[in-house]
């Protein structure tokens, strides 16, 4: 996407949630991930490279000693429609025998956090949670459930806050939906 078509997609798109809902969204779930998670001492794996918005919102608020590293999974590659998981970064030796938390920016089908589940679980991590700053409403079931949801999104193409457009809008403080979406 060119920039002027960027710009055009902004401007033709709904705000669906404000730049302060969005960070009272993320101070709520650190309050509960802290609840949770504060004595685990959990290895948490943001996924790149959506989740990097969230993930540099989330890990200030979180008040305990925890380890860090990512992986790297998705099913969008760019697109606007979900193919097969590509794994680019795979979970590592170090979720062995831990508690394990997976940061992501969206819970849509719910596949590719299904499928880092199953890879992280095999990898013989002890528990594995995880957080998602949104989830979207799809009115079916979905193979995962996440334990920590910040915000509810209509089934509609959504962008900003790590989420991105055609590669474009991943920076934006609040979310958008595509107008028509």
């Amino acid at each position: 996407m060119n920039p002027g078509e960027a710009w055009t997609l902004l401007d033709q798109s709904d705000v669906i949630f404000s730049a302060e809902e969005v960070q009272s969204s993320i101070a709520t779930l650190a309050e509960a991930i802290s609840r949770k998670l504060a004595d685990k001492n959990p290895l948490v794996l943001p996924v790149m490279g959506g989740s990097i918005f969230f993930a540099g919102q989330l890990l200030p608020r979180l008040r305990f000693p925890l380890e860090f590293d990512y992986i790297h999974a998705s099913r969008y590659g760019g697109e606007m429609t979900g193919n097969q998981v590509l794994w680019k970064v795979e979970p590592r030796e170090n979720v062995r025998g831990r508690t394990v938390l997976v940061l992501d920016d969206i819970l849509d089908d719910g596949h590719t956090l299904a499928n880092i589940r199953e890879r992280i679980l095999a990898a013989g991590a002890a528990a594995f949670y995880c957080a998602v700053l949104t989830q979207k409403e799809k009115g079916v079931a979905k193979p995962i459930q996440a334990d920590f949801v910040g915000l509810t999104v209509p089934d509609r193409y959504v962008f900003g806050c790590g989420m991105d457009c055609k590669g474009a809008w991943r920076n934006l403080p609040a979310i958008h939906a595509v107008r028509g979406s």
